[in-house]
């Protein structure tokens, strides 16, 4: 029962850490769903994802795979090793586990998308990056 307590309060510590990282930035995830793989370790979790107008989500990585559709807007998408891309509102995009990466809006609407992230179960979803 406390081995149980403990997993509990530390998944709970990971989507706080997660979050706050996430709203620090102007960037806000809303955790929309989370279930364990087929592959041993490793979980989807299912985010839906918004980048205030004018904001930077900051530098960043996760511990797994990030697949990402776009609902609305339209973000310039850093991913370290690549060349800066433009993705807006039908298109998709993943980012490697482990890459950093960033996206900014310079416009007046918020950017919009939908993100999977096939991550490392018990690890933080997003950790800041230099």
């Amino acid at each position: 029962m406390r081995t149980h307590r403990l997993t509990l309060f530390a998944a709970a510590l990971t989507v706080a850490a997660g979050t706050l990282f996430a709203q620090a930035s102007g960037l806000t995830r809303t955790m929309l769903g989370k279930h364990d793989l087929s592959a041993p370790g490793y979980e989807a979790v299912i985010a839906r994802v918004e980048v205030a107008p004018g904001a930077k989500a900051g530098r960043h990585t996760h511990p797994g795979e990030e697949i990402s559709y776009i609902l609305e807007g339209e973000a310039l998408l850093l991913v370290d090793g690549q060349p800066p891309r433009t993705v807006k509102a039908g298109e998709s995009f993943v980012i490697p586990a482990g890459v950093v990466h960033d996206a900014h809006n310079a416009s007046a609407a918020p950017i919009k998308l939908v993100g999977v992230y096939v991550v490392e179960k018990g690890k933080p979803l997003a950790t800041p990056a230099p």
